[in-house]
């Protein structure tokens, strides 16, 4: 629904042509906020937390949404600067049309429209300018424009907060695609390339509900940059980096509801991390996360959340004093920036590379690689009691590390990985029975390892990773029926390890990933429609990020 303020704007300029319509600062904060109360709603709510949802207002201050509103504005000041020449109408109304066009989730790309009052000069000025800005931008400050662009002119640009933009030229509605996308029929569908981040692996995604994060991995660097893919308009925006954590890999990440936690890792140069941050993707802002009572560096290790705290456990650390493979933990708390301990009483022995899910009261552990053995035992921790139980190893699938776990609402799956050979064998744990069943291998998809997995409601979906190639290849798991289906291989993305996957309630998004060059790709899945459509997983399963044994440096591509 329309605010009583937009609708006036509405009307008042419904009368005028294009090439006399303004908008006011003021105007176009009030549609930025439009803007935002579609994604606000959007966006994931953890059923686990204890409190309601609260409003956009409530998250988002006034000065926030200005500050965005300046923020592209001041992009589209720098670039007519730099260019000698504006943004033009034909420019926005191909960005328009791309969007409308290219759409990975039309029903949030009409949520738009309806928004902005399918209006074509707003949705112009105050949709596709910032993307086309934020784009623009970013490839004059690419390194191969050689300083054409300097990003510190726009800092000094008087203060827009009172300024009178005129877009010139006429502008047509473009028809949103309808339907699903084709890949929602067991098909591919690629994600865009423009202003995506630069290629890297060992990296961590969340999905928000409308957006999905990438932060930080390995590529030509340690980085500590991200980017915000939003499928509705198929497009990126970068992250700030602004008070970002320092550049590192093997970290872990989780969504809270408003804000991503990365916490943890490791970098090739200074080794070893229990700092993080907190991003929130509404303000584009980090902030730190406390070190007081931290658990100590590591990474390798596992993050999940439980509805009011980030829990993580194990993983690797080596210094002076030798190797250490942690049976310790941490509780994480936003609300307050503080750190509890998870009790090691009972606790599994040390590991890394292990895999984590939620049930809903209780965190599963499983797996893992401890001084070059691996692992087939597991624990449930309780964070209410703060205690350990066993989980049983009759029937559990064989030693591994390196494999993928999903929660389906009952049960843990986990599937692939590396032990005594690279594993197309899994199982599934049922944490009410503390028992196991194999899950089957006729039609299963390849041994592998390095690869992801999504839970979509009805089926496991995994794909990728690396067996004696880089795969393309994936399956369908059903538990219910105890079968596999593959995945289609239309319009495939190239094979990969370590990339990462989230599922949006209908689709699986890979991104990023190596098949010994850095990949800056990315696709979504949609299996066939008789998969019952689940809400998303707002954090999805951490998946293992190295070998464990031997361990060299990561190779910089």
């Amino acid at each position: 629904m329309l605010s009583g303020a937009l609708m006036a704007f509405f009307r008042s300029e419904a009368s005028l042509s294009a090439s006399q319509r303004t908008l006011t600062f003021e105007q176009r904060v009030a549609y930025q906020h439009a803007i935002e109360e579609v994604y606000w709603r959007h966006c994931i709510w953890p059923k686990e937390r204890p409190d309601r949802k609260p409003s956009l207002d409530a998250v988002m201050p006034q000065a926030q949404l200005q500050k965005k509103v300046e923020d592209y504005l001041s992009k589209s000041q720098a670039l007519e600067d730099q260019r000698q020449r504006p943004l033009s109408a034909e420019q926005l109304q191909v960005e328009m049309d791309h969007m409308a066009k290219h759409t990975r989730q039309p029903e949030v790309t009409r949520e738009l429209f309806d928004a902005l009052g399918n209006d074509p000069f707003v949705i112009a000025e105050c949709l596709a300018r910032p993307i086309l800005a934020e784009r623009l931008v970013g490839d004059l400050s690419a390194p191969d424009n050689k300083g054409r662009f300097d990003p510190a002119r726009s800092k000094g640009l008087p203060s827009v907060s009172t300024a009178t933009t005129v877009a010139n030229g006429a502008y047509t509605l473009p028809r949103i695609a309808e339907g699903n996308p084709p890949c929602t029929d067991d098909n591919w569908a690629p994600t865009c390339l423009i202003n995506a981040p630069a290629g890297r692996s060992y990296h961590t995604a969340v999905w928000t509900g409308s957006e999905m994060i990438v932060w930080g991995g390995l590529g030509s660097s340690d980085w500590n940059t991200g980017g915000k893919y939003d499928p509705a308009t198929n497009s990126w925006m970068t992250t700030s980096t602004t008070n970002a954590p320092s550049g590192r890999f093997e970290h872990t990440a989780v969504w809270t509801g408003t804000e991503m936690i990365v916490w943890g890792g490791d970098s090739c140069c200074t080794n070893y991390f229990n700092t993080g941050g907190r991003y929130n993707p509404s303000t584009d802002s980090w902030i730190a996360t406390s070190t007081n009572n931290a658990p100590s560096a590591r990474k390798g290790h596992t993050a999940l959340w439980s509805g009011s705290e980030m829990i993580i456990w194990g993983g690797y650390r080596f210094d002076q004093s030798g190797t250490h493979y942690l049976n310790t933990g941490g509780r994480y708390n936003p609300s307050t920036d503080s750190w509890m301990a998870t009790s090691t009483t009972s606790a599994p022995v040390g590991r890394e590379l292990q895999t984590a899910v939620w049930t809903g009261n209780e965190m599963l552990i499983w797996g893992g690689d401890r001084f070059g053995s691996y692992l087939n035992t597991g624990g449930r921790y309780n964070p209410t009691t703060d205690t350990w139980a066993a989980t049983s190893t009759d029937n559990a699938p064989s030693p591994r590390s390196l494999h993928t776990g999903v929660w389906t609402g009952t049960e843990m799956i986990v599937w692939g990985g590396v032990g005594n050979t690279v594993f197309n064998t899994g199982g599934r744990y049922n944490p009410s029975t503390d028992t196991w069943i194999a899950t089957s291998t006729s039609n299963a998809p390849s041994a592998r390892q390095f690869h992801a997995a999504v839970w979509c409601g009805s089926e496991m979906i995994v794909w990728g990773g690396a067996g004696n190639t880089y795969l393309n290849t994936g399956g369908r798991y059903n538990p219910t029926t105890n079968t596999w289906a593959a995945t289609s291989t239309i319009n495939v993305p190239t094979g990969r390890q370590l990339h990462t996957a989230v599922w949006t309630a209908s689709e699986m998004i890979i991104w990023g990933g190596n098949n010994d060059t850095a990949l800056n790709t990315g696709a979504r899945y949609g299996p066939t429609p008789a998969a019952t459509p689940c809400p998303p997983t707002p954090t999805p399963t951490i998946t293992p990020r190295r070998t464990p044994t031997p361990r060299p440096r990561p190779t910089r591509h």
